[in-house]
């Protein structure tokens, strides 16, 4: 291995190196705002299991409801405690890295059909306008060569028949042996 060799090697790790600090700051992030969602989604469900403890208090909620409400706003807060943990980062991790692959095969779709719109609009016009152009010059060239075989045979219609070949000395004769 020469110097070289191992110049370039180095360089490649440091540009590589950079790349993987910035998917590392990324991800770190991603989980801080995961983190900070989770703790949201668990206030909002502490808060509502609060809220439907002083409905049912205040008579806005009977037992049953209250018990319904405040199941449910208690899944609410464990799932936000569950964002908060290394598992629930890396499920909400999962589930976003699903997103945004569906994100973007929908966005490829689009891509396609928006790139089929513009071939058939614009360039597809185009390659017609092309196409015509060229079967165009093709079609006048070919009555050229038409108009000039016509006129060639036009012209070797008139000449004597001894002046349309070469003749050679005495082929006359053989000739003429033939037909006696």
């Amino acid at each position: 291995m020469s110097f070289r060799e191992i110049a370039v090697t180095i360089r490649a790790v440091n540009r590589a190196s950079a790349e993987f600090s910035r998917i590392q700051t990324d991800a770190e992030a991603l989980s801080v705002r995961i983190k900070g969602l989770g703790a949201a989604i668990a206030g909002l469900g502490a808060t509502g299991t609060v809220i439907g403890h002083i409905a049912h208090q205040f008579g806005l909620l009977n037992d049953q409801q209250a018990r319904v409400f405040n199941s449910a706003m208690m899944i609410v807060t464990v799932l936000g405690m569950f964002m908060r943990t290394s598992w629930g980062v890396a499920v909400a991790q999962k589930v976003y890295a699903a997103a945004c692959y569906i994100a973007t095969a929908a966005q490829n779709s689009l891509n396609i059909s928006y790139a089929t719109f513009l071939a058939l609009t614009g360039v597809g016009i185009g390659v017609i306008i092309a196409a015509a152009a060229a079967m165009w010059y093709f079609a006048s060239q070919m009555n050229a060569a038409t108009a000039s075989v016509q006129n060639f045979n036009a012209a070797a219609g008139e000449m004597p028949s001894h002046g349309r070949s070469i003749q050679r000395a005495g082929e006359q004769d053989l000739y003429r042996r033939g037909v006696e």
